[in-house]
C-alpha cells in the first residue's frame, strides 16, 4: 500500500517560498528595510516605523502635541506590497508575503535585514541586534552588553536607562552604538570619539579620567619639578601633541598651598599651588579641582 503524507507535513511549495520573500529589502525607510507600515495607535497616523513617528511627532511646533510611540501598543499594520491593513503578524493575510524576515510578536518589530542578528531580550523587554550568543544581560546596568564585558566592567545601576551626556538621546533603545567608559557610565560611541577629538579626557557625568593619561601626568611631573614651562604633552587615542613654550619660572607670589579634591580617587588633601595643575598625592592623577581659596 502506498504511503501518503498528511497536509501538515507536506513541504512548502517552491512558489509559496518565493511569495514569502517577494519584495525583500525593497521597501522601508532610512531606519529599517521592511514590507509594512505601522498605524500609530496614539495619533492614528501611518508611519514606516516608530522612529519615523517619533521624529515627526517630536518636531511638532506645539509642545503639547509631541509624543513618542510605545512599540508594544502597535496593533495594526499596512502591507507595503498589497496595501492591506490588518492585525500585526509576520505574514500578510492578503498577499502572503513576509512583512519582515525578522518579526517579534512582543515588540511588533519588523526587519528584512536579518544580517543584523536581531534577538529579543526578555530582561530588556526589547529587541537587540548583534546576535544573542554575543551578548549577556547585566541586571545591575539594566541592559545587554557584549560577552567580552561579562565580569569585566564597572557596574552603574541602570546606566543605560539614561541620556547620552553629549547628545542627550535616550541610550536604552537607541539604534546607535554605545560604549561603556572606565567609570561605568555610558554614551554613544560616536559621541565618545568626538569628545576625544575635542581633547576632553573626563567623563561628562562624574569627571573621572576615561583615557590613559599616564604619559601626560609624567610630563606634568617633569614640568613642575623643573618649575619651568617646557611644553604641553597630551595623549588622546594614541595621538601625541607636544608644544614648546618659553621657559618661565614660578613667581614668588604663587608659593602657597591649596586644598584639592581628586576626581579619579575622590581623595582630598593640600598641595603646593602650580599653574599647570595639582597632583593627587594618593593616586598621582592631575585630574583634580581646587576646593578652597589660597590662604593668605
Amino acid at each position: 500500500m502506498a504511503e501518503f503524507s498528511s497536509a501538515s507535513t507536506l513541504p512548502t511549495p517552491p512558489e509559496s517560498q518565493t511569495r514569502l520573500h517577494f519584495g525583500k529589502l525593497q521597501h522601508g525607510c532610512e531606519h529599517y528595510k521592511r514590507r509594512c507600515k505601522i498605524r500609530a495607535p496614539c495619533c492614528n497616523q501611518i508611519f514606516s516605523c516608530r522612529h519615523c513617528h517619533n521624529d515627526a511627532m517630536g518636531s511638532l511646533s506645539d509642545p503639547k502635541e509631541r509624543h513618542e510611540l510605545v512599540r508594544r501598543d502597535v496593533k495594526q499594520v499596512i502591507c507595503s506590497i498589497c496595501d492591506t491593513e490588518q492585525e500585526a503578524a509576520k505574514v500578510c493575510a492578503n498577499c502572503g508575503v513576509n512583512m519582515g524576515e525578522y518579526y517579534c510578536e512582543i515588540c511588533k518589530f519588523y526587519d528584512d535585514n536579518t544580517e543584523k542578528g536581531q534577538f529579543h531580550c526578555d530582561e530588556c523587554g526589547i529587541c537587540r541586534v548583534g546576535g544573542r550568543d554575543n551578548f549577556f544581560h547585566c541586571p545591575t546596568c539594566g541592559s545587554c552588553y557584549s560577552v567580552n564585558l561579562q565580569g569585566n566592567h564597572p557596574c552603574v545601576e541602570n546606566s543605560m536607562k539614561s541620556f547620552c551626556p553629549v547628545c542627550y538621546e535616550y541610550l536604552f533603545d537607541s539604534i546607535k552604538g554605545t560604549t561603556i567608559m572606565t567609570c561605568g557610565h555610558t554614551m554613544h560611541m560616536d559621541c565618545f570619539y568626538e569628545m576625544a577629538e575635542q581633547n576632553q579626557y573626563r567623563c561628562p557625568i562624574c569627571s573621572k579620567t576615561v583615557f590613559d593619561m599616564s604619559r601626560s601626568w609624567e610630563h606634568l611631573d617633569q614640568e613642575i619639578i623643573d618649575d619651568q614651562i617646557l611644553g604641553f604633552f597630551a595623549n588622546f587615542r594614541g595621538i601625541f601633541i607636544f608644544v614648546l613654550i618659553e621657559a618661565v619660572p614660578m613667581p614668588e607670589e604663587y608659593n602657597f598651598e591649596v586644598s584639592i579634591l581628586c576626581n579619579d580617587c575622590n581623595n582630598s588633601g593640600r598641595v603646593s599651588f602650580h599653574l599647570f595643575g595639582h597632583k593627587c598625592r594618593n593616586c598621582g592623577s592631575y585630574n583634580t579641582r581646587r576646593i578652597s581659596a589660597p590662604e593668605s
